[in-house]
C-alpha cells in the first residue's frame, strides 16, 4: 500500500512570465479574471476556479503546480509531515512548497473563508 504524504484538489499552476502586464492581459482575452496582480506575481483565474499564476523575471516564486485544502489544520498537518514550515501570504492565503512528482514543486495551499471578500466588495 502507497502511504499518501497529503490530498488536496488542483488549485492552479505557476508559470514563467516574461511581460507580467502583457500576459495577464492575454489571459484577459481568454476569459480569465485577475484575482491577484502585484509586481512580482499575478494570479488568473478561468469561469471555473482553475488559477495560473504569473512569475516574472526576479519572482521569489518558484513555477509550480499548487493543490488546495480545505482547512488550516489540514495543511498543518501536511506541513508537520513534509517538516516544512507554513507561510502565510499577502492575499490572505497560507501555504508551504515542497517536492512534487519528478523534480516539481508542489505548493499546498490554503485559502480562508473571507477570501476574495473584501475585492468583491470593492
Amino acid at each position: 500500500m502507497t502511504d499518501i504524504r497529503f490530498t488536496g484538489a488542483v488549485d492552479h499552476i505557476a508559470v514563467k512570465s516574461e511581460d507580467l502586464a502583457g500576459d495577464v492581459e492575454g489571459y484577459k482575452q481568454l476569459g480569465f479574471e485577475v484575482e491577484s496582480l502585484f509586481e512580482d506575481w499575478a494570479m488568473v483565474r478561468d469561469a471555473k476556479g482553475f488559477g495560473i499564476a504569473l512569475l516574472p523575471p526576479g519572482s521569489k516564486h518558484p513555477p509550480h503546480i499548487a493543490m488546495r485544502v480545505e482547512t488550516m489544520a489540514e495543511l498543518e498537518a501536511a506541513a508537520a509531515k513534509e517538516g516544512r514550515p507554513i507561510k502565510p501570504h499577502r492575499d490572505g492565503t497560507s501555504s508551504f512548497y515542497t517536492k512534487g512528482v519528478g523534480g516539481q514543486i508542489v505548493e499546498l495551499i490554503y485559502f480562508p473563508a473571507d477570501f476574495g471578500k473584501a475585492k468583491a466588495a470593492e
